[in-house]
């Protein structure tokens, strides 16, 4: 899949693949659930029928993302399904050509609806565009579908809006996973996203403290805003090809004062280096609240009951 990096890039992709024609679809995609995979599927039919590729646009970060750093209010950024790099793979699995990425700023949340659809859409190559009737795009939000059907006539450009996918009566949504990960319902999660959810990212280092209670965890990188859920969970970890059992904290860590969201995975029978290595992270079941301790010793006893409890979980 090529990734178009922002406006600037535009010219650089059209140069590169000159004549090319494209169906499109814009939204923020997180965790490109059976909704997301819908559309992309009717997408894929008509790519078939007229020779078209296919194409997803959207915008990191999230417009609320935006404006709770403009507000220096992190308790207003909405939890996250899954990182923006996570994102871009599971759109390249499911067959999209192209992903155009552009940046939620300033400058963006300023532009014109005319200024986006003649210097951004009409430079792409799209042919037909499809969106949700709901999408709101442009300065104060005064874009809308009606305006983009109009100017997709004037233009020669298809407009055309996605039926909404539902699972028992209700729209399958980025925010009803969300509700459902802050429950811990990993089951329905999975039942909305068609696949069970998992977080992959890349190891970094810490602060040892693994190394020096003689519990080695992997900490993964995680994205400026949270995950939609905190505590000990058992988990099912693949590294390489690889699965092993797991447990996971995910939260602050307060026995050592810490003030920032961190991911901390201990593989069950495991002791390698893997600094750098990505590892993907599927949440099997919550094993307790995350808590603060009366010290190291205390942290370290619940640490080695939380390992046991998953190795029962797995047999």
């Amino acid at each position: 899949m090529y990734l178009i990096r922002g406006r600037k890039n535009i010219s650089l992709f059209r140069a590169r693949n000159p004549g090319v024609s494209s169906i499109a679809t814009i939204g923020n995609f997180d965790g490109l659930h059976l909704g997301h995979q819908e559309i992309l599927k009717k997408m894929e039919k008509e790519a078939l029928e007229n020779n078209w590729s296919k194409m997803v646009i959207f915008t990191e970060p999230h417009a609320k993302e935006f404006f709770a750093e403009v507000l220096e209010k992190d308790s207003l950024k909405p939890p996250r399904i899954s990182p923006w790099s996570e994102k871009f793979l599971k759109l390249s699995e499911l067959g999209v050509d192209y992903a155009f990425f552009l940046k939620f700023n300033s400058q963006l949340r300023l532009m014109t609806p005319e200024i986006f659809m003649n210097q951004i859409l009409l430079q792409l190559g799209i042919k037909k565009l499809v969106i949700g009737d709901d999408f709101r795009f442009g300065a104060n939000r005064e874009g809308d579908f009606e305006l983009l059907k109009e100017w997709g006539i004037n233009n020669n450009i298809a407009v055309d809006n996605t039926e909404t996918f539902l699972i028992d009566g209700l729209r399958v949504s980025s925010s009803r996973i969300r509700e459902a990960l802050s429950n811990n319902n990993f089951k329905e999660a999975e039942r909305l996203l068609g696949r069970p959810y998992s977080y992959t990212g890349k190891v970094v280092y810490g602060q040892q403290l693994g190394v020096k209670l003689g519990i080695p965890t992997a900490n993964l990188w995680l994205p400026k805003n949270k995950l939609p859920f905190a505590g000990v969970y058992i988990v099912k970890v693949t590294l390489e090809g690889k699965d092993y059992g797991g447990i996971a904290n995910m939260g602050i860590r307060p026995t050592v004062g810490g003030n920032h969201p961190v991911l901390e995975v201990h593989l069950l029978n495991f002791s390698e280096n893997i600094y750098s290595k990505r590892l993907k992270v599927e949440f099997c079941k919550k094993v307790r609240d995350e808590k603060k301790f009366d010290g190291l010793e205390s942290l370290k006893e619940q640490i080695i009951k939380d390992i046991s409890t998953a190795k029962a979980y797995f047999g």
